[in-house]
């Protein structure tokens, strides 16, 4: 089973500094643990809100805020990964997509690249840049799948996407009933089940392992808690 493990920001991430060195050698040892078991199947970091937009729909219209943002006011229900030339491009797809479902918030933020972190030149003539776009959509968390017409007008619009070369990954997550979230602080870890409430931070950066249950993704988030220090993780199952 799939699911997504999803790391909140602090002050120093917002800010825009980069994770020491000691810090990138930990995390990038568990990751290459991960994938040399296959348990691994994807996993981003985030730029600093104040790179992205907060993009809210309500009664047929829509409100588009410049970051810095803080937390949202609703649970993430799925997310996308687009390629596209500008942000102003990305707010464009996700317009049309908020147009078929209705009153929902998106955050779009650029993906963290190599080149971002000092790790590896940015290659020459790079004309497009990666975002992730997190929807929050309240009747998401009652666990309903939507309805068989909407399926279709959301599965023609993601075809014209990939088509376009702009959709790279998209998922729906399950309701947080069927998730957790684990908080660790001075080393303790604290893990609490669904359902959960929206957290006043940030989403920092994912990573999604197929696993066989949500104990063995609680025991991977801790792992990853150890290498790290400090943390809030939300675990959601997806479809």
């Amino acid at each position: 089973m799939r699911f997504m493990i999803m790391h909140r920001t602090d002050a120093q991430t917002e800010a825009g500094a980069l994770p020491s060195p000691e810090f990138m050698a930990r995390v990038g040892q568990m990751v290459e643990d991960l994938a040399k078991t296959g348990v691994l199947r994807d996993g981003e970091g985030l730029r600093p809100s104040s790179h992205g937009v907060r993009l809210q729909f309500a009664g047929g219209r829509r409100t588009v805020t410049r970051g810095p943002f803080g937390g949202a006011k609703a649970l993430p229900a799925g997310f996308a990964i687009l390629r596209v030339a500008s942000l102003d491009e990305a707010v464009g797809w996700v317009s049309r997509f908020a147009e078929l479902i209705g009153d929902v918030d998106v955050d779009i933020r650029p993906v963290t690249e190599v080149w971002d972190l000092g790790v590896a030149p940015e290659p020459e003539g790079l004309t497009t840049t990666r975002y992730m776009a997190v929807h929050c959509h309240d009747a998401a968390e009652g666990g309903a799948p939507p309805a068989p017409a909407l399926m279709e007008r959301m599965g023609r619009l993601m075809e014209e996407m990939r088509q376009a070369g702009v959709l790279l990954a998209a998922e729906a997550m399950q309701p947080s009933a069927k998730g957790a979230r684990v908080v660790s602080a001075g080393g303790k870890h604290t893990v609490i089940d669904g359902p959960f409430a929206e957290s006043k931070e940030l989403i920092g950066g994912y990573v999604i392992v197929d696993v066989p249950s949500l104990d063995d993704a609680k025991d991977l988030a801790i792992r990853y808690a150890e290498a790290v220090g400090d943390i809030e993780m939300d675990i959601r199952a997806l479809d």
